[in-house]
């Protein structure tokens, strides 16, 4: 599937190269541009969703900032993309013995004190050779210190940063996988929105989109438990491929992967449109090859004819994210954005993105 997706954009790139300049007059207003989302941070720099990721993201001006939540033992929301701690810190070394049967040390089996006693690097693989970098040419694995963050703690540090310096930096929580923490016997989705409600996040007016890949929670959040609590929040179903395994089923005592092709589809979209504000699909899912040519999908425009925005994951500016055939970074993006025609793109790099759409507002599309 990866290198579907990199076929795919390589072959759009061959398009998108020869796309006329998108020059706008008095009587033809420019498109609005994609909204910038840090994706775990600043964490092309920096090691994921610590605070120092998000400060330096902060500093790179995104449109928003996002918090992937998973929960501790004492029901404390965490930052970090997994519901194990396996791969970003030394909890192997810290707390030897805890792992569960499959050798996956869970976030959900620590309390708060403990998950603070552990030591966040670099994401990293384990091979037979020991552990490398996932991303050869990011922050150095285990160097300086770092530490896993709450909610909370991440909310004030952005809230506080916008009292300071006058913008108005959003946040874009993802509640990580929902059917696991039910049958952990928690429920993550309540006490998120608990703990958004407690510090203002009510309504439309503050910045904010509320994530998950899980449609049904998604359904009972929009259905029962904002209206429960007063809140109006808008809502992303997010897309995965079936065989990553993003959501699990227990059918007739076996397990299966859950099918998100039904939202790929047009049915699908008007769906997903009754209970989400809008879509966040990967990447490659938004253009495929037959024969050698290339064919855009009408996800996106399917998506708009439903009044959905759509805000792919992830644009990454590592060489080995890049394909060949693409050539650049802003060739990447040139395909993001005006080839595919999306409202956000959730990033690594905020930086670089932001410095391509500046750039493309001023009519600069040359460097």
């Amino acid at each position: 599937m990866i290198r579907f997706a990199l076929t795919a954009l390589a072959a759009v790139a061959s398009l998108t190269l020869t796309l006329p300049a998108m020059a706008t007059t008095a009587s033809t207003p420019s498109p609005p541009q994609p909204i910038v989302i840090a994706h775990r941070g600043a964490s092309g720099y920096l090691p994921e969703h610590t605070l120092e990721a998000k400060a330096l993201a902060y500093a790179m001006r995104p449109d928003f900032i996002e918090q992937d939540l998973v929960l501790s033992k004492d029901d404390h929301l965490i930052v970090m993309h997994d519901i194990y701690l396996d791969a970003t810190t030394d909890v192997a070394e810290v707390f030897p013995g805890r792992a569960r049967a499959d050798g996956h040390f869970y976030t959900i089996d620590f309390t708060l004190a403990e998950l603070k006693r552990l030591r966040v690097t670099s994401t990293f693989l384990s091979t037979e050779q020991g552990t490398i970098a996932k991303y050869p040419n990011r922050f150095p694995l285990w160097q300086s210190s770092f530490q896993l963050s709450t909610l909370a703690e991440e909310i004030e540090l952005i809230e506080g940063l916008n009292q300071t310096l006058g913008y108005d930096i959003g946040i874009y929580p993802e509640i990580k996988k929902p059917y696991f923490h039910h049958m952990e016997g928690k429920d993550i989705a309540a006490l998120t929105l608990a703990e958004l409600k407690e510090y203002g996040y009510t309504s439309r007016e503050r910045k904010i989109y509320l994530q998950s890949f899980d449609a049904e929670e998604l359904q009972r959040i929009k259905r029962e438990l904002m209206p429960r609590l007063g809140m109006d929040l808008p809502l992303i179903q997010l897309i995965a491929v079936t065989a990553w395994g993003e959501k699990q089923l227990q059918v007739d005592g076996k397990t299966s992967n859950y099918d998100y092709d039904w939202m790929l589809t047009a049915a699908g979209l008007e769906r997903i449109a009754s209970y989400a504000d809008g879509i966040g699909p990967w990447l490659g899912m938004l253009a495929r090859i037959e024969g050698g040519q290339l064919h855009t999908t009408e996800l996106v425009q399917q998506a708009h004819r439903q009044s959905l925005q759509v805000h792919p994951y992830t644009i990454r500016a590592d060489p080995s994210e890049i394909p060949k055939e693409v050539g650049t970074f802003r060739q990447l993006l040139h395909i993001a954005v005006h080839g595919f025609g999306v409202d956000g793109l959730f990033t690594d790099h905020p930086d670089r993105v932001r410095t391509y759409l500046t750039r493309e507002a001023s009519g600069d599309r040359h460097n």
